[in-house]
């Protein structure tokens, strides 16, 4: 069964507009946690020279992805796979790109670390792991709307919330990426870029 989710179609224009500049020519994406589908429907049909594989931890999402494949797909999105990023193996052996949209926030630190350990097992050197959602940025005020949504979270599950960029780069460092780019994007969002090193 199909879901949809508004926040999704909102920003995909933003978000393809810079994965135009990011994203390699060809080969092979990984878009974890791919929620309802609709982004990897889009973005596979924008990157017809990418192979694009949706993944999600929710068998509901799958399902919605998988839909979404079967009715409007083309031939370069993959059906979804079960990835859960705290696993010590994953899915899939290789990437030439990892994409995860609003992850980072909605998850538990053991699943920023499990993302970042799985990232360097698949990415080769100078390949992008590319990330998109609202952060907490060192000397900017968090904006009342992402103060909000921060507190919205914490109460949905205290381990969420807005994490401090700063202390994800440096963990992303650790883990053999360096944050090579950030983009603003639109409501107060950031995509940011880190490269394999």
């Amino acid at each position: 069964m199909k879901h949809s989710s508004p926040a999704a179609l909102r920003n995909r224009e933003p978000i393809l507009a810079v994965l135009k500049e990011w994203l390699p020519p060809s080969g092979h994406v990984l878009e974890i946690a791919a929620g309802t589908g609709e982004h990897a429907l889009h973005f596979a049909a924008a990157f017809p020279d990418l192979d694009w594989q949706p993944t999600d931890p929710d068998p509901e999402a799958r399902a919605s992805i998988d839909a979404y494949r079967e009715d409007e797909g083309t031939p370069n999105l993959k059906p979804a796979l079960l990835l859960d990023v705290t696993a010590a193996t994953w899915p899939v052996a290789h990437a030439d790109a990892i994409l995860a949209v609003n992850l980072v926030h909605i998850s538990p630190p053991e699943a920023n670390t499990g993302l970042l350990a799985g990232a360097a097992r698949l990415l080769s050197p100078r390949t992008p792991l590319i990330l998109y959602g609202p952060w907490r940025v060192q000397g900017q005020l968090l904006v009342y709307s992402n103060a909000a949504f921060d507190a919205k979270l914490k109460e949905r599950d205290p381990r969420f919330g807005l994490r401090d960029l700063g202390a994800f780069a440096a963990e992303a460092r650790d883990a053999g990426f360096d944050l090579a780019e950030r983009r603003d994007m639109p409501a107060n969002n950031l995509m940011l870029r880190f490269v394999r090193l």
